[in-house]
């Protein structure tokens, strides 16, 4: 679990290094940035930690946890992007474009994570 905490950590500094030189200041609202950025990796996180903790567990519990905690994440995401959009609290193309960005990024290092995680079981087993 430390790991998939470190290619994140890794993974944020980079994106945010790229997002400060190559985008500069004053061409993107950096707190619509963040927000987003904050939305995802809460997401990422909330999602790993819920894979980990019904990993051992039976298959009906495991499928539980994760597909019930990915529809309750998507609807608290949906419902958090639905009230940053409607109450205006960020600019909402650097919001929406960054969220989808974003989104499309980290999901990515949470699925990695969760097959590194069945490949030790396998090598173990």
């Amino acid at each position: 679990m430390f790991e998939f905490f470190i290619k994140l950590c890794i993974l944020s500094i980079t994106l945010w290094g790229v997002i400060f030189f190559a985008l500069g200041s004053g061409t993107v609202d950096l707190y619509s940035l963040f927000l987003a950025w904050m939305m995802v990796v809460f997401n990422t996180v909330a999602g790993y930690l819920l894979f980990e903790y019904g990993f051992d567990k039976e298959s009906a519990l495991f499928t539980k946890v994760v597909f019930g905690g990915l529809t309750v994440r998507l609807l608290l995401l949906m419902t958090i992007v639905a009230v940053v959009i409607i109450g205006k609290l960020a600019v909402v193309n650097d919001f929406v474009f960054s969220f989808f960005a974003f989104y499309c990024i980290y999901v990515i290092v949470e699925i990695l994570g969760y097959q590194k995680k069945n490949k030790q079981k396998k090598n173990t087993a």
